[in-house]
């Protein structure tokens, strides 16, 4: 779901009292900042790099030979003393994490605080046990776990030993493990007995052991975190280990030294042809990128309670949860389930238990909260909250206000942030104590993104107001440095696209600029269809139809048409309150499809009225919150969905039917 600019947007500017107390204050300071670190960058970012502690200092920058780069070059450090060890002196005793389970005992939520030091211990303790398998510098280990403080502290264990982590969402299928294991030739697993998702306890350790069993894998030893010691779990002997091991090992683990490129982990994201792409990361440019967005981005005090809502099986979950808060030493909150479970308003019942100050969540969850209207969270204060951001993809002017109105209670800035698995970490977003905002914008790059729109054609700048293919001219610290075995395809999918766009990042999205330099995003370029000869964004349909006020979900795909060479098929999602008017009968499914297709003519024009829409109960979502089009585009041509489900939030074929 993407944006629909209006050219009378809104301007929000951040309130005296925000800039004054600001880590990064006011447009002006923004912008020569920014300015600084495009004419200046060897010394803008050796600056920046200050905060690391590295055992040896770099003797260059950035080596830039495109597509490869090499950032802080013969720099060694280690990630894990960066997030944790540092702290120890000071912040011990401090907590590092507060873990909420989604089941409740007796309407009480089971909570957990972990200190930096509790950390610490148990990160060396998970290190001592992988080096007992023999993992050792350079080996990969994958991860399939829920979101509990084991696994945070698992993914800074194999950084501490200069293993590189593979991260897989505990929701992927065996197949998916079973093809990561593959690519990424791990040696070892860690793993849990399960999880709990909306009431249920999903096993996890048994989606392993198929996995295990289905093909070329190196995988010598599994260590079994045990969530619930109720639920059973199977063990084979020889390979399987319970997290008894880890207990029984020293809480003291010297970090291993690396170089500043030495990879860091491997994160699996789709790619067009079906075999997932491994992109990997390294060490300094990324720890570097994730500490100061975390502090610019999200304005971190030492007291602030941060939340992310998002899973460690995800980039965000990499950046702003297990690296970016902890190198900046703040506490943060990390939730195991569901955002409705037991009930719709459990985000904001604990926004208030927990005294949350800063909320960073995605705005598909922000339109799903929207649909259950305004009364639920003015049931809560909410008055702790002093920061708001958004994230997965870009947000919709109308949830965007509705955040802001009713989460925000219009004294929280929100930071709309654009970024990808392969830029490692924000690329363009506002800075709160200095961004003015527009709904619906990311607004402008941060400090050493150098953007263009340009003609995808031609390569040629578009300058303002026109939508064109979004790229990045230079290189910056967090950037992907490739796809894991695969050097000729990262060349080929991001560097070398074309002769028209040699040596720059194409990000396979459409953007424009407006006026005020504000960066609108359009889409991805693969989701532009050819209605009656008619350039159009699939997003750009989905903006206009959530403008109705009884929709508050949609997506769009283009399926084959004789006459227009492609026509639109719609699916939306449509509030409670459209539901009890039809009920009441004061409205029909019918009027809602009919309105929907006249908005689209008023908002587009008539040639993009989509041939058929339809009412579904749940569109199929991942669970980090991204519509699943392609299931969609398969529904629309055959008429039943024949693609892998496993990795999406409760769904069903039945969802899409008809309500």
């Amino acid at each position: 779901m993407t944006t629909k600019k209006t050219q009378n947007s809104p301007v929000f500017n951040p309130s005296e009292s925000f800039v004054a107390q600001a880590n990064l204050q006011g447009i002006q300071t923004a912008q020569t900042f920014c300015d600084t670190a495009l004419r200046q960058s060897d010394s803008f970012w050796a600056e920046l790099a200050k905060v690391i502690k590295f055992h040896k200092a770099p003797n260059k920058i950035l080596d830039w030979n495109p597509p490869k780069a090499s950032w802080f070059t013969g720099a060694e450090l280690n990630v894990s003393e960066n997030c944790l060890d540092k702290h120890l002196p000071t912040l011990a005793k401090k907590t590092a994490l507060i873990w909420e389970g989604e089941p409740k005992n007796n309407q009480e939520a089971v909570v957990r605080n972990v200190s930096y030091q509790e950390l610490y211990e148990m990160t060396c303790q998970i290190s001592n046990a992988l080096k007992s398998f023999g993992v050792k510098k350079g080996d990969r280990v994958l991860l399939y776990m829920p979101m509990v403080p084991e696994t945070i502290a698992s993914m800074q264990a194999c950084a501490r030993i200069g293993a590189i982590h593979t991260v897989v969402f505990a929701g992927f299928s065996a197949q998916s493990i079973a093809d990561r294991l593959h690519d990424s030739e791990a040696k070892c697993i860690i793993t849990a007995d399960g999880t709990y998702r909306k009431g249920k306890f999903l096993q996890l350790k048994s989606v392993v052991d198929e996995a295990l069993e289905k093909g070329s894998n190196k995988v010598e030893n599994v260590l079994v975190f045990q969530r619930d010691p109720k639920q059973p779990c199977f063990l084979k002997d020889g390979r399987d280990h319970s997290w008894g091991l880890v207990m029984e090992q020293e809480k003291s683990c010297p970090p291993v030294i690396v170089d500043s490129e030495h990879p860091l982990f491997i994160l699996y994201t789709s790619g067009t042809t079906g075999k997932p792409k491994g992109l990997f990361h390294t060490q300094a440019g990324y720890l570097l990128w994730a500490h100061w967005t975390t502090r610019w981005l999200f304005d971190v005090k030492a007291e602030d309670v941060y939340w992310c809502s998002a899973d460690c099986g995800w980039i965000t979950g990499h950046t702003y949860i297990t690296y970016g808060p902890l190198s900046n030493g703040i506490t943060q909150l990390i939730y195991e389930g569901a955002p409705t479970h037991p009930n719709k308003d459990r985000f904001w019942e604990m926004i208030d238990r927990h005294q949350v100050n800063i909320f960073y969540t995605s705005p598909t969850a922000i339109r799903m909260f929207m649909g259950f209207g305004d009364d639920l969270p003015a049931k809560h204060s909410l008055k702790s909250l002093r920061l708001l951001g958004t994230v997965g993809e870009p947000i919709n002017p109308e949830a965007w206000l509705w955040f802001h109105k009713n989460i925000g209670h219009k004294n929280c800035p929100i930071v709309d942030t654009y970024w990808q698995t392969e830029t490692g970490g924000v690329i363009i977003s506002p800075i709160p104590g200095a961004t003015p905002t527009k709904p619906g914008s990311a607004t402008q790059p941060l400090p050493g993104i150098d953007i263009d729109i340009v003609d995808i054609e031609t390569g040629k700048s578009l300058g303002t107001n026109k939508k064109g293919a979004l790229i990045i001219k230079k290189p910056w610290p967090a950037m992907a440095r490739g796809i894991w075995g695969d050097p000729a395809r990262f060349e080929k999918t991001y560097w070398k696209t074309s002769p028209q766009l040699d040596g720059v990042y194409l990000t396979g999205d459409m953007a424009s600029i407006d006026d005020d330099g504000y960066v609108w995003i359009e889409g991805r370029m693969d989701d532009v269809l050819n209605v009656s000869g008619h350039r159009i964004g699939t997003a750009e349909i989905e903006s206009a139809l959530i403008t109705h006020p009884a929709i508050f979900q949609a997506a769009a795909v283009g399926v084959p048409d004789e006459i227009k060479g492609q026509a639109l098929v719609v699916f939306i999602e449509i509030n409670e309150d459209a539901h009890k008017k039809i009920e009441r009968g004061e409205m029909s499914v019918e009027d809602i499809k009919n309105q929907a297709r006249d908005t689209v003519g008023t908002e587009i024009g008539s040639f993009a009225k989509p041939r058929e829409i339809r009412v579904a109960k749940a569109l199929p979502k991942t669970r980090s919150g991204k519509i699943m089009r392609r299931l969609l585009r398969e529904l629309a041509l055959s008429g039943e969905i024949k693609g892998d489900t496993t990795t999406l939030e409760d769904f069903s074929t039945d969802s899409l039917k008809e309500d």
